[in-house]
């Protein structure tokens, strides 16, 4: 089974420049198929993280996407300043 709160860290961190500071959270969802994580970390990470129109939060969504496809998953991503 894969991780993908793992493996949204492991893709978030070197972003960062507060790297400690960074978690990734699995929240529970009201869909059976569903997987909602949320990222938190400081403002300034946050805003790096999302980018410009969302580009790199939209990047991130679709290479957890591919990786959730594997068990048939569907990945909500979230992103949280501390």
């Amino acid at each position: 089974m894969l991780d993908l709160e793992k493996a949204l860290l492991d893709l978030v961190k070197p972003l960062c420049n507060d790297q400690d500071g960074v978690m990734v959270k699995q929240m529970p969802s009201l869909e059976e198929n569903e997987v909602l994580l949320y990222v938190y970390a400081n403002s300034s990470d946050i805003a790096r993280l999302i980018g410009r129109q969302g580009t790199m939060a939209n990047a991130l969504r679709q290479m957890l996407q591919v990786a959730a496809k594997i068990e048939n998953k569907k990945v909500s991503v979230k992103f949280e300043a501390l």
